[in-house]
């Protein structure tokens, strides 16, 4: 088992080698929920805007002669 973690004499390079791709696909995965956080909230004031814009119409419609 020891031989296997000290990989022949490369386990430097190994391990440092997986430890930056796990950081890479942490940052990668974190990044995702992040921006897909940030979509929905644009999109849901997206949508109270779209809303409101709707409404002003129908008041102005209802005031117009």
């Amino acid at each position: 088992m020891t031989e296997f973690f000290a990989m022949g004499g490369h386990a430097v390079f190994v391990w440092s080698a997986w430890g930056l791709t796990a950081l890479g696909v942490a940052a990668l995965v974190a990044m995702t929920l992040i921006r897909r956080r940030l979509a929905r909230d644009l999109f849901a004031r997206l949508q109270r805007m779209d809303a409101e814009a709707g409404r002003a119409r129908e008041t102005a419609a209802e005031d117009a002669p």
